[in-house]
């Protein structure tokens, strides 16, 4: 257990409350360091910071920490696919063969890029055995995707794709535009408007990377079926065995963007406020309405809760995730870490700690803090 750390940032009048219950994190726990941000209609609201950047506390957090937001790199990754078709790459509907012609394989060539990236492709995990470090090689990772066939019939309902989501979108970005999803945000979404997102993390930045510390349970994924444990529990179901640094500069589009909370809340805006960002239009608000709009709505194979998607983002409907708005959207990141936004208030923010929970949706204290700010509106 530790004491509370100070907490470092500012509150706008009125949101104090906010503060006292991030603080309150630390009470009686073993929390170690973690970030808070809101916007509202783009201006920062709060801005939040505690803790240390490791267990062994040495180094105090900072107002420009990273930190591995896993999952809730999707939202942005969306982000990035929705700058394409804006740009007339392709439409959501056109059909992922269309770009990528091997991928049509074994009963894949009539999957949409919706339906790809709102999970109900049947390709949640990769069937054929492999090693944690087949990951580091896209080619092999993109060849063993185009090959395999569904899990299920696709466009029946949907298994959530913890990895794979991330390396179909990049596949259609690469294929259309000769640039990753990691490189496209860095020339034209994040890099330019000195927002701290990266997918693809350069060693440059490493130093000032928060060490995350695992949760002492594995994540709660309900009754284990051939879905979930492709997807989460085999020895190949996610990357690994690289060491930490090449993992931070590795581009898994889906499961490692880096951040700290103010600039995933700052991107989050795209959905908060119908395309712009820091006060210019970044996406068509069509196109922002697509990504919104539920794709699937129904009992996931692969998580165990009952979940809407939009494309590469989850609908908050009456889950209370996302604060109480039925139309936010987001998503959580392995351990608790969230951006979500709400386009009927202009309110996007972010949850950013080093210590994982087993959450996979709805940590309690990034739902804590979410409903805090809405009580003081």
């Amino acid at each position: 257990m530790t004491d509370t750390p100070d907490i470092k940032g500012h509150t706008a009048p009125g949101f104090e409350p906010v503060a006292d219950m991030f603080a309150s994190l630390w009470d009686g726990t073993d929390e170690i360091g973690a970030a808070f941000a809101i916007e509202i209609g783009g201006e920062r609201v709060v801005d939040l910071h505690a803790g240390w950047t490791s267990i062994k506390r040495e180094t105090e957090w900072a107002n420009n920490t990273l930190v591995p937001v896993f999952s809730a790199s999707k939202p942005i990754t969306a982000i990035t696919m929705g700058w394409l078709k804006d740009r007339g790459h392709f439409g959501f509907s056109d059909n992922v063969a269309s770009y990528w012609p091997e991928f049509a394989r074994n009963g894949k060539a009539d999957i949409s890029i919706a339906q790809a990236l709102s999970y109900q492709g049947g390709l949640c995990g990769l069937s054929e055995p492999g090693e944690a470090t087949d990951w580091f090689d896209r080619q092999l990772i993109e060849a063993k995707l185009a090959a395999q066939a569904p899990l299920w019939t696709p466009g029946n309902g949907s298994g959530y794709h913890p990895i794979t989501a991330g390396f179909i979108a990049d596949a259609i970005a690469r294929r259309t535009d000769g640039r990753t999803i990691g490189q496209i945000l860095k020339d034209e979404i994040a890099g330019p408007r000195g927002i701290d997102f990266f997918v693809g993390t350069p060693e440059s930045e490493h130093a000032r990377v928060a060490e995350h510390r695992l949760p002492s349970q594995p994540p709660h994924l309900g009754e284990i079926n051939e879905f979930n444990t492709l997807a989460f529990l085999k020895p190949w179901s996610t990357p690994g065995r690289r060491g930490t640094t090449e993992w931070r500069k590795a581009e898994f589009p889906a499961a490692n963007g880096h951040s700290n909370a103010a600039a995933l809340a700052t991107l989050m805006g795209v959905f908060a406020n119908e395309g712009r960002l820091q006060g210019e239009t970044l996406l068509q608000p069509g196109t922002v309405g697509e990504l919104m709009t539920e794709q699937v709505a129904r009992q996931d194979r692969v998580l165990p809760f009952d979940l809407s998607f939009g494309i590469s983002v989850i609908r908050n409907r009456t889950s209370g995730h996302f604060g109480p708005e039925p139309l936010a959207v987001g998503q959580y990141g392995m351990g608790g870490s969230c951006g979500f936004a709400d386009p009927e208030r202009h309110i996007s923010g972010s949850f950013t700690p080093n210590r994982l929970g087993r959450f996979l949706a709805g940590d309690p204290r990034a739902v804590s803090l979410i409903n805090a700010v809405y009580g003081c509106l």
